[in-house]
């Protein structure tokens, strides 16, 4: 329990088993352990002297309570009803008002003593933050280790702001502190009574609940989820910062405050998984998935020394002819299987792995590539780790060497992820390449950012529209103008343009006739096996064969 554990007003040396509390208007904001076993509440339960004291409310001796911060004066209350009962009411330093309940044998004091005054402030500040006033982690830790031991159980929600960095970078920290300050405020406006807010550190808050009632918890965290929709408005900007919750119940969540805590964090990550802006509430199939994912990703650091990474190369096609292939990263686990790229390539790059496992398939590539006609080309996909890795233009010239590939059959292609960062930097390295004669290609367009900017400033040979709009080109008008812009800006600008996803015959006629210079998907042929491209190129697959008679008529 987190409680005020220092002597009472009278002297710093008396004894501590006083009923003391201190309230910041109206509302609890420190007490004694003493009192918080008496009341069975801990320092920071946003209870009020109107509630633990409803003697105080009747207007007589409201009034004077009220004459208490207003002259500073101190007075002693009776409250008596039945057994004698008075309460001594004194001014404490920052504006506390504090209260101590007095027995028989005691007699009010005049004043509270310096030495316990500034105590009561430094144990004040310690438990709360200063930026949003809320109680703080080490007042949560106490609170929930307090609540924990308390019969009838509780609710943890743990919430994280959603693109709260963005507001920090693009609008300064002073904007980024105003924001935190609302979100305490609307934080406390949505709590009632037994439920309290804290901030953890930087965008992370928690409410606990007591009762531990899983529909209570669910409808205050979708109320949470639902209010953080609505914008702050910033020097009138209307910024979005939205909320995550994550719930865990005690006891059948945890039984003691850590466990509770992870359970939480693993609900607030399915949520932010899922999409965020919502809330998620803990379950045993989510801590078998996290499980699952660490097992991977522990398994992932020995994949490369294990061989367990394998390429497939994808054809890409040009008025029915092949003119490269690229190279498709995949993962056989031994007991998982395959695992999908987009899951296993983020857990590399957080992991530091992605620079490795990017060099291993740049260099089976290039060798592979070089054993291949010569009029074909192969593409390498870079991740933003391995961009952004010191040295990448001489790995890339000395692995063409080690291969004997010619630079101008390697395209490597990026996201618009790539150049989010240390954009000077990008540019002399795309510069370098396109000096070594490799091509560069900006993947997944119109996906992300698609600005113009990179466009204009960044030397690619090549964009790549994403299979997004290529899915329903054939009969979705707006699919059909976005493309139409995207090749129209692309040869102006001097680009090839390369259509991902193609399925259909009637796919590929419309990009044909549009004006798309390059076709890649399973119209053409699934990924294959390195094994398998001399057998495809000397045989074509049946559907390369109805492409190809589409295509040239």
């Amino acid at each position: 329990m987190s409680d005020f554990d220092g002597g009472s007003p009278t002297s710093p040396s008396s004894e501590t088993d006083d009923l003391l509390s201190f309230y910041q208007n109206a509302v609890l904001s420190g007490c004694s352990a003493a009192f918080g076993r008496s009341y069975r509440i801990v320092a920071s339960s946003q209870s009020t002297i109107w509630s633990l004291y409803p003697e105080l409310a009747d207007s007589h001796r409201k009034l004077l309570v009220d004459s208490v911060l207003a002259t500073g004066f101190p007075r002693t209350i009776d409250i008596s009803a039945g057994a004698p009962r008075k309460l001594f009411i004194f001014c404490a330093e920052n504006g506390l008002l504090g209260i101590l309940e007095l027995r028989e044998h005691r007699h009010p004091p005049n004043t509270l003593h310096p030495e316990d005054s500034e105590r009561i402030l430094l144990r004040h500040q310690a438990m709360h933050d200063v930026l949003t006033g809320l109680p703080n982690r080490r007042q949560f830790s106490d609170d929930l280790d307090g609540h924990l031991g308390v019969e009838g159980g509780l609710s943890l929600l743990q919430i994280d702001l959603d693109d709260f960095k963005p507001v920090n970078d693009t609008l300064g920290h002073a904007a980024g502190d105003l924001v935190l300050q609302w979100t305490a405020d609307r934080l406390q406006a949505l709590v009632g009574d037994g439920e309290v807010v804290y901030r953890l550190a930087g965008d992370e808050f928690a409410v606990i609940q007591r009762g531990g009632h899983t529909d209570q918890a669910e409808r205050l965290a979708e109320l949470i989820a639902t209010a953080f929709k609505e914008p702050f408005n910033v020097d009138g900007i209307d910024v979005f910062v939205g909320a995550s919750v994550g719930i865990a119940i005690a006891p059948q969540d945890g039984l003691d405050s850590e466990q509770l805590m992870r359970a939480a964090d693993i609900a607030l990550y399915a949520a932010k998984k899922d999409g965020r802006g919502r809330a998620r509430l803990f379950n045993r199939s989510m801590l078998i998935l996290l499980e699952q994912r660490e097992i991977l990703r522990r398994s992932l650091r020995v994949a490369l020394q294990e061989r367990q990474f394998f390429i497939e190369y994808q054809p890409i096609a040009e008025t029915g002819t092949v003119v490269g292939f690229e190279a498709l990263l995949r993962w056989q686990h031994p007991y998982a299987g395959t695992v999908p790229p987009s899951l296993f390539i983020p857990m590399a790059e957080a992991d530091g792995l992605m620079g490795d496992i990017g060099e291993w398939v740049l260099e089976q590539a290039c060798q592979r590539a070089a054993n291949w006609p010569k009029h074909l080309a192969v593409s390498v996909n870079l991740s933003s780790a391995e961009f952004l890795r010191k040295g990448l233009t001489d790995r890339v010239a000395r692995i063409l060497d080690s291969a004997g590939l010619p630079p101008e059959r390697l395209e490597l292609e990026i996201t618009e992820s790539v150049l989010l960062e240390r954009t000077a930097n990008n540019l002399d390295a795309l510069h370098t390449l396109e000096v070594l004669g490799v091509g560069i290609s900006l993947d997944d367009f119109g996906t992300q950012y698609s600005s113009l900017a990179y466009l204009k400033n960044f030397p690619f040979d090549t964009i790549k529209i994403d299979q997004y709009f290529i899915k329903d080109v054939a009969t979705d008008e707006k699919s059909q103008t976005i493309v139409r812009s995207i090749i129209a800006l692309a040869h102006g600008l001097k680009m090839r343009v390369t259509a991902e996803g193609v399925e259909t015959a009637t796919q590929a006629s419309w990009l044909q006739k549009n004006g798309c210079d390059r076709l890649q998907g399973h119209l053409l042929s699934a990924p294959m096996p390195a094994d398998s491209i001399a057998d495809f190129l000397r045989q074509g697959s049946m559907a390369l064969q109805s492409g190809r008679a589409r295509l040239t008529n």
